[in-house]
């Protein structure tokens, strides 16, 4: 079988979906890569590392029985993919409704990484949890450059400089490597989440975790992604939040609620009531923003708050980021074959959580719904 590397479309996208470090581990399965020239470049990886590794390179790969891919692929594409191919990728399965659909017509065995189970056995393959190291590490960056402040406590001869104060909402992976990049940095970190159960983690990190009087029970879903809350309970939470809001330099809301859009946690008077300088890191700006002035792919300011919105930041840092999303395909391509051939069982979760079109179907019943 033929798996094919293309270059990404989309505009702004640096990332690639396979690295050559990992084109070995597929040849030794039985697989045969073909890479489209360039299809690297942009994330650091040339040509010839590929082909040193085994790949062969290929300007054409309609031919290709197995795609890995980072962004969904435009209808265009679509329409060129060799029937009953295999696709597996972010595909904003929730969203790209016209795109799902082209590929069910198209017999594509489609496979969203952002529908992996979130179990011990697919640790290996959690594309999202990868993505969200790099885009907590980078907001943290964002917002050090932007803030007219320093980060650490500083001892100097003009006196002493109190550090910065940051405040994270959302303790998951973005926010955990949030908290963990600003403290590393020298700020003073808190961080809130309705899961109680992340206070150790937030702690072994060096950040004071807030808690709030709110009943929190029922915040986590049993795909271990937080579960939307009522109004009352998000009103609530914003009149509790405020008193930190107002001490922080920085905020960092990371707040994601999957196939819905972002709850919002920080509003308008909110805002109002923050530190004149201070700055908002929306990492939930892609999907409609945790702060109700986020502008999405935008930096706004706002009665004397910068508020950033980034989207796509992973294709920031796209060496690394292209490097842990390959590893996470690469093991889950490596989990559907065998001796070389496509092994579905569609039995097992790992296979049948992610897959969203096959033989002609829209089969996953939470794609379904929206579709």
């Amino acid at each position: 079988m033929i798996v094919g590397v293309a270059k990404e479309t989309v505009p702004g996208e640096r990332r690639v979906a396979l690295v050559p470090e990992l084109v070995a581990k597929l040849t030794k399965s039985g697989l045969e890569v073909r890479v489209q020239p360039g299809a690297g470049l942009a994330a650091g990886f040339a040509d010839a590392a590929y082909q040193e590794q085994g790949a062969r390179l290929e300007g054409e790969l309609s031919a290709a029985d197995i795609l890995p891919k980072v962004q969904p692929p435009s209808l265009e594409e679509v329409a060129i993919l060799k029937e009953g191919a295999v696709l597996i990728g972010f595909l904003q399965p929730y969203s790209n409704t016209a795109g799902i659909r082209a590929l069910a017509a198209r017999k594509v065995t489609a496979f969203a990484m952002e529908l992996m189970p979130r179990i011990t056995r697919a640790q290996s393959m959690d594309a999202l949890s990868a993505m969200s190291t790099v885009a907590g590490y980078k907001a943290v960056l964002l917002a050090a450059v932007r803030l007219p402040k320093f980060f650490p406590l500083l001892m100097t001869a003009a006196g002493t400089v109190s550090p910065a104060r940051v405040f994270v909402i959302g303790a998951g992976v973005a926010g955990l490597q949030a908290i963990g990049t600003a403290k590393r940095l020298g700020a003073v970190v808190e961080a809130y989440d309705t899961r109680p159960v992340v206070k150790e983690q937030v702690e072994s990190l060096g950040g004071k975790f807030v808690e709030l009087a709110l009943e929190t029970k029922d915040a986590e879903a049993k795909t271990g992604y937080a579960k939307a809350q009522s109004e009352e309970f998000y009103q609530k939470q914003r009149q509790m939040m405020l008193t930190y809001l107002a001490a922080a330099d920085v905020v960092i809301p990371t707040a994601l609620v999957p196939g819905q859009r972002a709850p919002v946690l920080i509003t308008e008077e909110m805002v109002q009531a923050m530190r004149r300088g201070s700055i908002i890191v929306d990492l939930a700006a892609e999907q409609g923003g945790n702060c109700a002035l986020t502008e999405p792919g935008k930096d706004v300011e706002r009665h004397g708050v910068t508020i950033l919105g980034p989207v796509n930041l992973p294709s920031t840092l796209p060496f690394h980021a292209s490097q842990m999303y390959a590893r996470t395909v690469t093991s889950y391509l490596l989990h559907l074959v065998k001796d070389g051939k496509l092994n579905l069982d569609l039995s097992d979760e790992l296979t049948r959580g992610p897959l969203v079109t096959h033989q002609g179907e829209i089969v996953s019943e939470v794609v379904k719904k929206v579709s």
